[in-house]
């Protein structure tokens, strides 16, 4: 759930409520912003001028922790894509005040509201990003990108970079970005294509709330915001880089990273009963990745289903390298790895560093050896976090827009059964709930009623009624 337009703050307090029952943090200590305050005035040191290259960074309007800044130029055949990522390492001391708590947070943790940075503000939105205002630190990755979208890292340095433009997706046009952008994101996605990775690009659920005509309270709704192309273009640029820096690391015996298996025989077979409740056509025959290929993010049943494969699998992990065998994660359908955003994860800044010693011949520091065999279980940890904050805020988001359609009947399919009732999924809404319907076989077209909804505490009740 991404934004919630509530300007009457009807939701305020659920949401409060769900920051104290996961101990979402609320500020930073003392020490940690003296800390940061201190290193905002570290000037940069051991960093060539790169200055006068043409980097832009692309993001939200209203972001201001900019992880990423881009450049693209053409070598023969090939693009060399120049991936500057904030240099945090730069700022934070690895016995200090400011990675004492990063390891305790592990990651930003994001509410439709507010968020609950990784570091503080004067550091995340203000020295180490790559705003538009000044010169920044960075480690640039020079990614060679071949016509047939295969990627290898080139080089990787210390630099200091300055950003031409804050771009924005909601308003950038093809003149404001390098002119091989589109080319380099068209190659990267045919290589996915030829790899067979999912390319599921579920839209952001926004909820809203309406005032009735007559002065009334009026009520929630529910609507859903595909990515713009420019989103998915410029994600082609972080996925290019994090599969270079990958497979650079893999070969030379190190790193951290990402491995996600993909859904299951049961999953795969739930899917097929929520497809059914969207009324959509998966031909027996086809294959999940193949179905997937078909589907219209802007077509709404076919959002919604998206939403639904995203949830399907068990979610990815974190492993170290080890020798003899091979991170594999099933959704890029590659080695990959997490590098590009240093600023919101906390592993992405020992792969930085690490990846930076690899392209330039050294050897990786001890310190982030050692971190990468303590980094799974800490971002484990802050992953779970993140995924039973996302799992509150939804379940709040499904309360608020079905408050007030008590008594309501709608069509439903049966999705799984299990030992506290059959799991169904709407057909008109993107809501998933429990009944009491043991006897219904996943697959079973349902109608429920509407018992409850109650957003003060989250909960939602239905009663099968055909």
């Amino acid at each position: 759930m991404k934004a919630l337009h509530d300007p009457d703050r009807l939701l305020a307090q659920g949401l409060a409520e769900i920051r104290a029952q996961f101990r979402v943090p609320e500020g930073f200590p003392a020490e940690t912003l003296a800390a940061a305050q201190e290193s905002a005035r570290r000037a940069p040191g051991a960093h060539a001028d790169r200055t006068a290259m043409p980097f832009v960074t692309l993001d939200p309007a209203s972001s201001t922790d900019l992880d990423q800044a881009f450049s693209i130029e053409r070598s023969g055949a090939d693009l060399l894509l120049h991936y500057a990522i904030a240099d945090v390492a730069w700022f934070v001391d690895e016995g200090g005040a400011l990675n004492r708590e990063a390891w305790v947070r592990g990651e930003t943790t994001y509410l439709p509201d507010a968020k609950a940075g990784l570091y503080p503000p004067v550091l995340a939105e203000g020295a180490a990003s790559l705003l538009p205002d000044g010169p920044r630190p960075a480690v640039i990755f020079t990614t060679r990108v071949a016509p047939d979208g295969s990627v290898c890292l080139d080089g990787a340095q210390r630099a200091l970079i300055r950003s031409r433009a804050k771009l924005a997706y909601e308003s950038v046009t093809a003149a404001d970005l390098p002119a091989d952008f589109e080319e380099l994101a068209r190659r990267i996605a045919a290589a996915e294509d030829r790899r067979g990775a999912a390319r599921v690009d579920p839209p952001e659920q926004e909820v809203e709330h309406e005032a009735g005509g007559d002065g009334a309270d009026g009520h929630f709704v529910l609507r859903s915001r595909p990515m713009l192309p420019s989103e998915t273009a410029n994600a082609a640029l972080s996925l290019a880089t994090n599969l270079a820096v990958a497979d650079a690391l893999y070969k030379a015996g190190t790193g951290l990273f990402r491995v996600m298996a993909g859904p299951d025989e049961f999953a795969v077979g739930r899917l097929r009963h929520t497809a059914r409740a969207f009324g959509l056509a998966w031909p027996a025959q086809a294959s999940l990745e193949q179905f997937e290929r078909t589907l219209d993010p802007a077509r709404p049943r076919d959002a919604a289903f998206m939403l639904a494969v995203r949830r399907a699998g068990e979610g990815a992990s974190y492993v170290p390298y080890r020798a003899g065998e091979v991170p594999w994660h099933a959704a890029m359908a590659a080695t990959y790895c997490h590098a590009t955003a240093p600023l919101r994860r906390l592993a992405d800044r020992y792969v930085v560093r690490a990846a930076l010693a690899v392209a330039n011949g050294a050897r990786v520091p001890d310190e982030v050896s050692e971190a990468f065999q303590r980094l799974p279980s800490v971002m484990s940890k802050a992953g779970a976090r993140s995924a039973q904050v996302e799992r509150a805020v939804v379940d709040l988001a499904e309360a608020a827009i079905l408050a007030g359609r008590e008594g309501e009947d709608f069509a439903a399919v049966v999705t799984d059964v299990g030992e506290t009732g059959a799991r169904f999924q709407l057909c008109e809404l993107p809501v998933v709930a429990r009944t009491q319907a043991h006897r219904a076989p996943p697959g079973t077209q349902i109608r429920v009623r509407l018992v409850a909804a109650d957003p003060a505490r989250r909960m939602v009740t239905f009663e099968r009624i055909a």
